[in-house]
């Protein structure tokens, strides 16, 4: 498998394991002997926030303690998306883990002071298992790729699962999340922010595609709209699976909202096809993985909830992808997506 790193930022992880050494102590106050060790980047993933693995070791009371850990930082100049809801989506991942329906790596502490690291920054446990990766894309080479039919199936329905599980959250439990005045929840929140991102990516060139795709949207304004928690990013990509293929954690909420119950679904079903579907154009077709429709159906069966008007919210899920492509493209510096393909992937004239 490749080597790739894909990171917003790298450090020098021999000092980092210093400074995280000395912030510990200042946790951990009765603890001796606190060291930091196999400090590493993930590999094949992450590319909104700096996330560093580490293992911790340390005495106390008598006993010695080990935890592994990982490392977010606030993102500073690579910043994806307008809104940074760094705070936001450890209190998701806090109440998740209290919840514990829902399986998240526990958070362990937030650091509010940038002096440190160079801005805030959280720690939570570590899970073991494996990720199925985009770079290379998890349905051309790997252990997903490798699987049986059997061992996919029992991992597509895991995920379902997990993904319907969100939705019983109580939207009460996370108002914190609530948008601003006139979109604190549902489809006007979740409209709200990518209206806003479109703005914001106009402030370094045009976007008439964008722009036009949105009006397209609004002309056809769905009548279903159930509330439910967003998870932002909603894919197997976002999991982590031990060795009988079973979820071990849901990861990265850097994107929450009180958006709705339909939006992750949408995300999840658009990048199935893309990923390991029969249409696939990033990977290849995946023996094993459940239809779009069998998705549908154990999502609705689990979450108790109706997936009536989905289509729309695809179609929506095709413009916020775009939206973060054409950021990402910006932040590395690569040329504008060619507008013929961005207006027939977002079906306007």
């Amino acid at each position: 498998m490749s080597d790739v790193i894909v990171a917003p930022e790298t450090r020098d992880l021999e000092e980092l394991a210093g400074r995280l050494a000395h912030w510990l102590s200042g946790r951990l106050p009765s603890a001796s002997g606190i060291a930091i060790t196999n400090l590493a980047y993930p590999r094949g993933a992450g590319q909104s926030h700096e996330t560093i693995l580490f293992d911790a070791q340390w005495s106390e009371g008598g006993r010695d303690h080990a935890q592994g850990c990982v490392l977010r930082i606030k993102p500073r100049s690579f910043t994806v998306f307008p809104d940074t809801l760094f705070d936001e989506q450890y209190r998701v991942m806090k109440m998740l883990a209290e919840q514990g329906e829902v399986r998240v790596a526990r958070p362990l502490w937030f650091e509010e002071d940038p002096l440190l690291l160079g801005n805030a920054f959280f720690v939570m446990e570590k899970k073991q298992g494996r990720v199925p990766v985009s770079i290379p894309p998890y349905a051309r080479e790997g252990w997903l790729r490798d699987a049986s039919p059997v061992q996919r199936r029992t991992l597509w329905q895991g995920a379902v699962e997990q993904l319907a599980l969100i939705q019983r959250v109580p939207v009460e439990n996370v108002d914190f999340l609530k948008g601003p005045l006139g979109a604190e929840q549902g489809l006007a929140q979740e409209w709200d922010k990518y209206q806003r991102f479109t703005g914001w990516l106009e402030e370094t060139a045009p976007q008439p595609v964008l722009r036009d795709a949105l009006a397209r949207l609004k002309s056809k304004w769905p009548v279903d709209d159930p509330a439910g928690l967003v998870w932002g990013d909603a894919r197997i990509g976002n999991m982590m699976f031990d060795e009988d293929f079973r979820v071990v954690a849901v990861m990265d909420w850097e994107q929450p909202s009180l958006g709705g119950a339909l939006h992750d679904l949408a995300w999840f079903c658009t990048l199935a096809e893309t990923m390991h579907g029969r249409s696939s154009t990033h990977g290849a077709y995946l023996e094993g993985m459940g239809t779009r429709d069998e998705t549908v159906a154990l999502w609705e069966q689990v979450s108790g909830k109706s997936a009536q008007g989905l289509g729309w919210y695809e179609e929506f899920t095709h413009f916020k992808m775009t939206c973060t492509g054409v950021r990402l493209g910006h932040l590395r510096g690569q040329p504008m997506m060619d507008e013929a393909a961005m207006r027939r992937r977002l079906k306007v004239a």
